[in-house]
């Protein structure tokens, strides 16, 4: 199945973010620690438009796409360790909202539907992240990287979403940038829309991730959401 073209709404209760490259632009921060490390290693900085694609990939995707490092590398752990130090030290520095979200968010909560966000990134970098963005207090539910067991695209994270929620994950939308957003929805019995502008990478395939809608800007997210004007059902 292919994701459809033309916005129709789905018929959900709530819609869950993912948060880096879907719901806020962490990229130039994430970008700034790598190039901080490469320094300590005596590597030249990497622009922005290099590291962009593998900021949606945690500290291993940062580390692979900036370094060629993985995990089986002697000393991937004590690199990504200070890179993730490094990071800490400065999340907020370029980190913003995308263009949209705050007017897409109180749209979404004049409707009467739930949100909330559901994420790999640790509690540690999303918890002040989304108080630094001013929406930790509205988001009905945050799940981060280390809150379950698994991480996307394992659907636990999605389902805990969900149950927090209170609302049935097939009526639920989550939204995300990554293939791991979309398989992890899709598993959780969740409608999917892929968001384009995010950080997607030159080797992604997202037609082949088949989504069931996709947007190129987070306004354009309300076209496959429903309008319950005045009488939105109460959640459970």
């Amino acid at each position: 199945m292919t994701s459809r073209a033309t916005p129709a709404p789905f018929p959900v209760r709530a819609v869950l973010f993912d948060l880096d490259g879907t719901l806020a632009d962490t990229a130039a921060d994430l970008a700034s620690a790598m190039n901080r490390l490469r320094a300590d290693l005596a590597l030249p900085p990497l622009p922005l438009a290099a590291l962009r694609p593998y900021a949606s990939h945690g500290a291993r995707g940062m580390l692979r796409g900036a370094m060629g490092i993985g995990e089986d590398s002697g000393d991937y752990a004590s690199l990504r360790d200070k890179y993730l130090d490094y990071y800490a030290e400065a999340l907020f520095v370029h980190t913003r909202l995308f263009d949209g979200a705050e007017a897409l968010l109180a749209e979404i909560e004049r409707r009467g539907l739930g949100w909330g966000i559901v994420t790999n990134k640790a509690a540690r970098f999303t918890l002040p992240l989304l108080e630094h963005l001013g929406i930790a207090a509205r988001a009905g539910t945050v799940i981060c990287g280390d809150t379950t067991p698994h991480t996307k695209p394992h659907p636990a994270p999605l389902l805990a979403g969900a149950r927090t929620l209170t609302v049935d994950p097939a009526d639920c939308l989550y939204v995300g940038d990554a293939e791991r957003d979309i398989a992890g929805g899709k598993a959780a019995g969740m409608k999917t829309v892929l968001a384009r502008f995010g950080y997607l990478g030159p080797e992604d395939t997202p037609e082949a991730w088949c989504a069931d809608g996709s947007i190129d800007s987070l306004p354009s997210l309300l076209g496959w959401l429903p309008s319950y004007p005045g009488h939105a059902p109460a959640l459970r």
